[in-house]
């Protein structure tokens, strides 16, 4: 993306899309649906370079997009053109988005149920844009859109499982699930450990008490 995009054109790019999508969404009940839940959650695309900044609200059963907002957000992600652009054409989005210098704040289970959703409507995010907002800038922001809310409609539940695998076994962020299973089976045979032998020193406590008032 070069070049900062014009506020007013911005907006208007916004309106066209929104349009579009809520046309996409009246047809789509399945969508819908899945919006639901989301309803005044807030996402944010934050491209530091070029500035620009789009956020999403599901909102009385549509899509409503916006080029400002000073409310509280969600889930946001940040970066530059670039790193969208690299996300928008991986074949691993789940590594991508972790290796990347793209920033992911907030949530990730409304981005993946809001992503879910926009992939089941197969929105075509360039045209509105382009014809709001010419060619080169329409196509800049429709590949920024693309990336930030589907990920290569890798979304649901297989992007939380591949998301999970490379958070636990390619990053080794976290230990693997079965040598987390293995410490917390340690952790409880050594709480009922520390149980018996808590039960056997109040036990001697007893005794101990016993043969004093005996001897006394």
């Amino acid at each position: 993306m070069t070049g900062e995009i014009n506020p007013t054109i911005h907006t208007a790019g916004m309106a066209a899309l929104e349009a579009a999508a809520n046309r996409a969404l009246a047809l789509a009940p399945e969508a819908a649906a899945t919006l639901a839940p989301l309803e005044d959650a807030v996402f944010a695309l934050h491209c530091t370079a070029p500035l620009v900044d789009i956020y999403l609200q599901p909102r009385a059963g549509e899509l409503q997009f916006m080029g400002i907002y000073d409310g509280p957000v969600t889930t946001s992600i940040t970066g530059e053109a670039s790193d969208f652009a690299e996300l928008a054409t991986s074949a691993d989005p789940a590594a991508t988005l972790i290796n990347s210098k793209l920033e992911l704040h907030g949530d990730s289970a409304p981005l993946i149920a809001l992503q879910t959703a926009l992939a089941s409507l197969d929105l075509d995010w360039e045209a509105p844009l382009v014809d709001a907002m010419g060619d080169v800038a329409g196509h800049q922001l429709a590949e920024l859109l693309r990336a930030g809310f589907t990920w290569g409609k890798q979304a649901g539940t297989s992007f939380e499982r591949q998301l999970g695998e490379f958070i636990h076994e390619e990053a080794r962020l976290a230990p693997p699930r079965l040598e987390l299973e293995d410490f917390y089976g340690d952790v409880q045979e050594l709480a009922l450990q520390v149980e018996r032998l808590e039960s056997r020193i109040a036990r001697a406590k007893r005794k101990l008490a016993t043969a004093a008032r005996e001897r006394n």
